[in-house]
């Protein structure tokens, strides 16, 4: 509860800071942040209106007793026959005409027309202004609950690597890696991508009924999420001896990864750790094949702030 208190209390200051007097959010990563707490999404909608003088939960009917048990803030909800019309118009009734609202990143387009209508004269701005700041640097928490993530990751690729063979199908390595991050810990599996062959230079291949070959390479990409955080790794193998040309080049993003990693420390602008990667493929010649950034942050979401690109000027910070 304390935790939710000082997050709201944060969300509060930023919304400030944006010059705005609503914020809405949508089931999802934000809202979770906020209430260790988000109900299914669906075609129903459903938002957080956070004030700096108040707190209003709209939930359809359906999801309301489960809310209840979550949310400490007052309530309003409405069933499939009424409609949300009647539980906006509450809302407008207890906050107002805002001149402006934050909204969350992630909200239906439907969702997000609703609240045009009910307040036509504000103007709308991205819920990213109000929730990345907050969600960026992590707490001790946090980065324990990603490390436990991290765990169940790191043992469903062994699990794949021990389950490769000619023959294999995709399809039947998911499954192993899949039960092996729930063997580990995991709570929820968002993804768990296995590429064989040419399909493993697809970053985000979806998996097939393709069978691995001998001299063939594999690429295994995964996340879990524990306690609400997510892990996300990948890895490649191949099967077989590779040929000089594939170490080759797993030499070279090895060197890449390493110059990146001795870039970061607090201070450092961010553009550097990219610049870092980035000129050792290409002063090799390969710098029109690296396409796209060098990382990402991880968090509640599998991709968070800070964008690891060559133009992000932020500096690192204990605990991105």
């Amino acid at each position: 509860m304390l935790i939710m208190v000082s997050r709201i209390e944060q969300a509060r200051r930023r919304l400030e800071a944006e010059g705005a007097r609503v914020l809405a959010l949508p089931p999802g990563d934000d809202l979770f942040y906020l209430l260790a707490y988000t109900p299914h999404p669906d075609e129903r909608p459903c938002y957080l209106f956070l004030t700096p003088e108040e707190v209003l939960f709209l939930v359809p009917e359906l999801n309301a007793a489960e809310a209840a048990a979550h949310v400490p803030f007052p309530t309003i909800t409405y069933t499939d026959a009424e409609g949300p019309g009647g539980a906006l118009r509450e809302v407008h009734r207890r906050l107002g005409p805002p001149p402006v609202v934050v909204v969350g990143d992630t909200m239906r387009a439907d969702a997000l027309l609703l609240l045009q209508e009910l307040w036509p004269q504000a103007r709308f701005i991205p819920g990213a202004r109000v929730m990345a700041p907050l969600r960026t640097v992590k707490s001790a928490e946090e980065i324990a609950a990603l490390q436990r993530a991290a765990v169940t990751a790191d043992a469903a690729v062994e699990a794949v690597f021990a389950a490769v063979r000619p023959g294999v199908r995709e399809a039947d390595l998911k499954r192993v890696a899949e039960d092996a991050l729930y063997a580990a810990g995991a709570q929820e599996v968002p993804f768990a991508t296995i590429g064989v062959g040419a399909n493993s230079a697809f970053p985000h291949h979806t998996t097939s009924a393709a069978v691995a070959k001998a001299g063939e390479p594999i690429l295994v990409d995964l996340g879990s999420r524990v306690d609400g955080y997510m892990s996300d790794i990948t890895r490649m193998a191949f099967l077989g001896s590779p040929p000089a040309r594939y170490l080759e080049i797993h030499a070279l993003v090895e060197e890449a990864v390493c110059a990146a990693l001795e870039m970061i420390r607090p201070g450092v602008p961010i553009r550097e750790v990219d610049l870092a990667a980035r000129r050792v493929i290409e002063r090799a010649g390969y710098g029109g094949r690296f396409t796209h950034r060098t990382g990402h942050g991880i968090g509640i979401s599998v991709h968070e702030a800070p964008s690891i690109t060559h133009t992000n000027e932020r500096p690192l910070e204990v605990g991105m």
